[in-house]
């Protein structure tokens, strides 16, 4: 962690300074506003999260109910989630309450006395075989307080409007604010009074039954699957021998989705209430936690437990349902969105895959960047027409890989040929619900991976498309070995790793010459960093080199690799590293990736997907990229302070 480069901290270095709209925030919600969030879910807090960390942007957040989330909902967090987390600088914390799923046992009929269940599969679980992060089980009431807290202590000290809903939204074709917003406020001595704001753009993070949706006439499109299953958070004695395992139950009457939660104690049991009759109307939804328990009691037979307190409960039956578009632009309408759908609000599934909460977040931070760039000028406005492009087709296949899921959950045990098939399909597909599946398609911020331009061959360990995998390395300033990829905070700034070619520092190299046209005019760096700003405010750049980090004399370094930054000018040691075989394997970097040992540039994006593999001597393309990227920032009264 890096602090002290702005002055002395002898405080919490996790509360950044008061920058901009973070300066003297009014508490009251403002009659404009730059962002306007809506809900104050998974996406909507990783979003002021994010938000926070563009403070020359006014941002607010509304939700209706009077406070934090207290308890239910999500728990599931898959291991890209928690690499996030780790961007937002409380991974460890959160790791340390939650439970960590090592395991995933699989229960089925006892073919000598069916209506018994026994052990049938122990599994290993997935995430530590793909990544150095784990399968963690929090509450989703916890993960909203982190980026709460992320919100609160970032630049712009956003912190949510509660008691605040939605009623409406208009969108005009003329104003600097062309969203008006029809609020109303259900706590508190104005309980009731509606009033109008405006803004530049809102996003709608107001769950399934999102208001936002339908003012701007999005549909849900699919249909609810005749299954209903009851979900409850237990405190129990039981006889059950796997109680604090994450297990998958299959009986003859009717299937479990067991998953222990934090604490030590409590647990989260997804209960088979059968299938729904068409004439139902949802009356499925009544039914009372007693039958709940009493059908769970049935289906662990032999085993039986003993509730003593349940925390939440709830019924649902399983949706699987995609929104038509992700903000309010059809594609012919020749304008950019102004109003964007994240969450529950434009994707509806199964929570048996736990994939909810971890993909909403995911659509907060794509979004979250994109708006930054656009509303400090960065960016153009275009840019904002990505979000649904790369997100719409994540969601369509997380509701194919959840239906399949859900589907095999529910099988009587007749259907059941290979009891091991669950478990098979499970670790079979690990690297889809991990979240590391995703891969965006070519745009203006990701290029062709697959055309005749493609330099993918150059570095096959990191897939153009999709996220950045960390791998170990050693910094040279200190000796000590970090991921490459866990520098990286989620501040909106872009990455550029610069793998050296062969020569030592110092020497003539491929890299030096790459290293020089960064720091000339023509650079990246000089035209889109804004004039006044630090030489890394936009462009984190960094170099790995292939030698070990004793042999390497950071004082030889390009000053490209050595900024002075900050209103004391000091200069950035961190940003110089040497390959180093990692923790998971012999090899260094280059191998570990696939990297050519004749230099590469992979550039990653603010939300930690790649957007580029160049040689070192494709400047010129660089600069092309980025060109389209970016708005120029009149280089020309930019003097970049290099060492």
């Amino acid at each position: 962690m890096q602090f002290h480069h702005h002055g002395y901290v002898s405080a919490d270095p996790r509360v950044q300074d008061a920058v901009g709209t973070g300066i003297d925030r009014p508490a009251e919600l403002p009659d404009e506003t730059d962002v306007l969030i809506v809900g104050s879910g998974p996406a909507g807090m990783l979003l002021a999260a994010q938000m926070s960390q563009f403070p020359g942007v006014t941002t607010r957040l509304i939700e209706r109910r009077e406070g934090r989330l207290v308890l239910g909902q999500a728990d599931g967090i898959q291991p890209r989630s928690v690499e996030t987390f780790q961007a937002f600088g409380f991974a460890e914390r959160i790791i340390a309450e939650a439970y960590n799923i090592a395991w995933m046992n699989f229960w089925g009929p006892d073919p000598e006395n069916p209506r018994n269940i026994i052990r049938t599969a122990r599994t290993e679980d997935y995430a530590f075989k793909i990544s150095e992060f784990p399968h963690l089980i929090v509450n989703q009431a916890r993960v909203l307080d982190y980026f709460a807290e992320a919100a609160a202590l970032g630049p712009g000290r956003i912190t949510p409007d509660y008691g605040i809903e939605f009623v409406g939204l208009t969108v005009h074709e003329e104003g600097e604010h062309p969203v008006e917003v029809r609020v109303r406020y259900t706590a508190g001595e104005r309980a009731g009074q509606e009033r109008t704001v405006r803004a530049k753009y809102v996003v709608g993070c107001d769950g399934a039954r999102s208001g936002v949706r339908e003012a701007i006439g999005r549909k849900h499109v699919g249909q609810f699957a005749a299954h209903a299953w009851g979900v409850m958070d237990v405190l129990v004695n039981t006889d059950f021998p796997d109680w604090r395992t994450k297990c998958a139950i299959n009986s003859e009457a009717g299937n479990i989705l067991h998953i222990p939660r934090e604490g030590g104690y409590l647990s989260r049991m997804y209960i088979d209430l059968g299938e729904v009759a068409a004439d139902d109307d949802h009356r499925v939804r009544q039914t009372p936690i007693g039958e709940v328990i009493r059908r769970a009691n049935e289906i662990l037979h032999p085993y039986s437990i003993d509730v003593k307190q349940v925390a939440w409960h709830s019924v649902y039956e399983v949706g699987h349902r995609v929104t038509d578009k992700f903000d309010d632009v059809d594609v012919d309408q020749g304008h950019d969105p102004r109003v964007f759908l994240t969450g529950d609000a434009c994707h509806t599934h199964s929570a048996k895959a736990g994939q909810g909460m971890n993909v909403s977040m995911q659509d907060g931070f794509n979004l979250g960047w994109k708006l930054g760039h656009v509303l400090t000028g960065l960016s153009p406005a275009s840019l904002l027409s990505t979000y649904s492009a790369e997100r719409q087709p994540v969601a369509q296949q997380l509701i194919d890989f959840d239906r399949e899921w859900s589907a095999l959950m529910a099988r009587k045990p007749e259907e059941i040929s290979d009891p091991q098939e669950l478990a098979t399909f499970y670790l079979g597909t690990a690297e889809f619900p991990s979240g590391f599946m995703t891969q965006y398609g070519p745009s203006m911020i990701v290029t062709d991976a697959a055309g005749p331009a493609s330099h993918q061959s150059l570095a096959e360990g990191f897939p153009v498309g999709k996220r950045f995998k960390s791998v170990e390395v050693v910094r040279v300033c200190d000796g000590n070995p970090v991921h490459l990829g866990h520098h990286a905070k989620a501040d909106g700034r872009w990455r550029i790793y610069a793998f050296a070619d062969a020569p030592a520092a110092g020497a003539a190299s491929a890299l030096s010459d790459w290293a020089a046209f960064m720091a000339s005019p023509e650079s990246p760096v000089r035209r889109f960093t804004p004039a006044g700003a630090d030489v890394d405010a936009v462009f984190d750049v960094k170099v790995v080199y292939q030698q070990a980090h004793e042999e390497v004399d950071i004082m030889c370094v390009p000053e490209l690799f050595l900024p002075k930054t900050g209103p004391l000018g000091l200069i950035d040691w961190e940003k110089v590293y040497a390959a180093a075989p990692s923790a998971w394997t012999t090899d260094d970097i280059f191998e570990e990736r696939g990297l050519s040992r004749d230099g590469v540039v992979v550039v990653v994006r603010p939300d930690q997907y790649v957007a580029a593999v160049l040689p070192l001597a494709a400047t010129g393309e660089l600069a092309a990229f980025f060109a389209g990227v970016f708005v120029d920032q009149h280089e020309t009264a930019f003097a970049p302070v290099l060492n």
